[in-house]
């Protein structure tokens, strides 16, 4: 039933999409831009939800109106498979869209895509529009390496813009929050090494912190579905850096490999440890978001005495549970206190122009994108209108960074509220630098709903600055097309060998002892160390 339903949305949208092309080809709207007289047309393919209309939305209409835009819609859903097919599909029809506005953690153009395509001329180089009408978004190129390194191919084409949102408390996903209630009823210390954390973590199982007369309690929990849910990260950091993606480490800008690392072998023997003490939730290296989520919420008590998350809402939402969790800090192992630290932005492409676009509308497509990199712009498009989704600071107003000038307050919506449609959200995000997230006011009750936000930050100095050094920046780095699907096939399979192997000397199924050489041995068979070549090639040949 879904694989029809899929298919018939993807038939449909081929239709549709031919018939955009049929009215585009109109001569008397054609003739109409080149003489300057009505709106310039954008055919726009963009992601859009169940709450939002782009065609009725009042920023849409603003940016309009003011830069004489008319923006013919082509919407896909927040379902990222789907969204990746459609796009896919749009771009194969030979009849694609002018512009493409998209959501990094719906869809967006891979920085092998933007490589790919703008070689075939299907998408266009940005440095000349950039250059010349827009200002904004060539100053934040010049203020934020990363932002650059990101956006600048290395043959120096800027074929699209990613989003530079550097959200503080995201740049540390890697986070283990701990029952703060169950820590103060049995009398208990917070921990600061794995041993310590251990004996925790023994007491929550033991000594029956919910009170119940059972021992019912989770000590440990998390899940492999997202990054920042796996529980290897945190623990493996007291050993050896785990930066939960690549595995790979820098040292005096040689590219290196930790998952073959005797200081791993560690890391692994300490996992098990907790996981033959019955201290892991056996479903922490299988489960969803949802079956933890549901350990979080258990209705008859509270069981979960700690999870690795980004943030508690992942693991419980109940009211009653949620204040109840603290995040502690990076635990001082016996190699290491590492904090896993990843750049909040997403390399790749959101805002992508196509040789479809005519001169008119490329330029006022970079105009509309610029505005969009300025603060009365970034406001706008991401909160949408004043007084009614975002107001200016009050007094007694505190910005969610400690000595930060306040900058906005959110409205929040009230109970059977109609979705308001004033703004394109995360569509929208393309200038967030910390100083301005920084700015954002938040109640100073951190357990409240309107100070989630400020408790996210506070809880995120623990981990900041903790990372080693030098990090490889896999967010910045550019790999060559000819060799991104080895480079793709060799990062996959090892990926996977990684998590079978872990999870296998974790639970026991494999001798960490006698099995753990020809574990290190199959990296090679992986082809590990060409590899390691490509990487360093790559790294070499960034913009960093």
């Amino acid at each position: 039933m879904k694989k029809t339903i899929m298919l018939l949305f993807t038939l449909m949208l081929i239709v549709s999409l031919a018939l955009a092309g049929c009215s585009s080809n109109d001569k008397t709207d054609v003739s109409q831009q080149e003489n300057g007289d009505g709106p310039i047309k954008i055919k726009v393919f963009a992601p859009q939800n169940a709450e939002t209309d782009l065609e009725t939305n009042s920023f849409t209409k603003l940016a309009e109106e003011k830069f004489n835009l008319d923006l013919e819609w082509q919407t896909t859903t927040f379902d990222t498979t789907s969204a990746s097919e459609v796009r896919n599909i749009a771009l194969a029809s030979g009849d694609f869209p002018d512009l493409f506005l998209l959501i990094p953690w719906v869809d967006q153009f891979s920085q092998t895509d933007l490589l790919r395509y703008g070689k075939q001329g299907v998408i266009l180089p940005l440095n000349d529009l950039i250059d010349k009408y827009a200002p904004n978004i060539k100053k934040v190129l010049e203020n934020h390496p990363y932002y650059k390194s990101m956006a600048a191919a290395p043959d120096g084409n800027i074929y699209g813009l990613p989003q530079l949102n550097e959200c503080f408390h995201c740049s540390y996903g890697n986070k283990l929050w701990l029952n703060s209630k169950w820590m103060e009823k049995l009398n208990l210390q917070t921990p600061s090494t794995p041993e310590e954390l251990k004996n925790v973590l023994k007491a929550f199982k033991t000594q029956d912190p919910n009170g119940n007369g059972k021992q019912d309690e989770v000590p440990l929990s998390g899940s492999p579905g997202l990054i920042e849910s796996s529980v290897i990260p945190y623990l493996m950091n007291g050993f050896i850096y785990d930066d939960a993606r690549s595995r790979l480490l820098l040292e005096n800008g040689k590219v290196d490999f930790a998952a073959n690392k005797e200081e791993w072998k560690q890391g692994l023997a300490y996992i098990k440890s907790l996981y033959d003490e019955g201290l892991i939730d056996k479903g922490a290296f299988s489960q969803n978001t949802e079956a933890l989520q549901k350990t979080g919420n258990n209705a008859d008590a509270q069981i979960l005495g700690a999870a690795t998350s980004m943030h508690p809402s992942i693991f419980v939402t109940e009211s009653e549970y949620q204040n109840d969790y603290d995040a502690i800090a990076p635990l001082n192992g016996p190699n290491s206190a590492y904090a896993t630290y990843n750049f909040p932005s997403s390399p790749g492409g959101t805002f992508v122009l196509t040789s479809s676009a005519s001169e008119e509308a490329q330029i006022a497509a970079i105009k509309l994108v610029d505005y969009m990199f300025t603060q009365e712009g970034q406001i706008r498009s991401h909160f949408g209108e004043e007084d009614v989704s975002w107001r200016k600071p009050q007094e007694g107003d505190v910005a969610i960074e400690e000595g930060a000038e306040p900058i906005l307050a959110q409205i929040p919506s009230k109970e059977g509220e109609e979705p308001r449609n004033d703004n394109w959200g995360s569509m929208a995000q393309y200038y967030q630098p910390r100083d301005f997230r920084d700015g954002w006011i938040q109640s100073t009750d951190i357990y409240s709903s309107a100070g989630y936000e400020r408790r996210l930050q506070e809880a995120t100095h623990l981990y900041e600055g903790k990372e080693p050094s030098e990090v490889f920046p896999h967010w910045a780095i550019w790999i060559d097309p000819a060799v991104a699907d080895e480079a793709a096939m060799i990062r996959t399979n090892i990926e996977d060998y990684i998590e079978q192997n872990s999870l296998q000397f974790i639970t026991g199924s494999k001798d960490l002892e006698t099995e753990w050489d020809a574990y290190v041995e199959g990296f090679e068979q992986l082809n590990l160390k060409r590899y390691l070549e490509i990487m360093q090639e790559s790294y070499d040949n960034s913009n960093l």
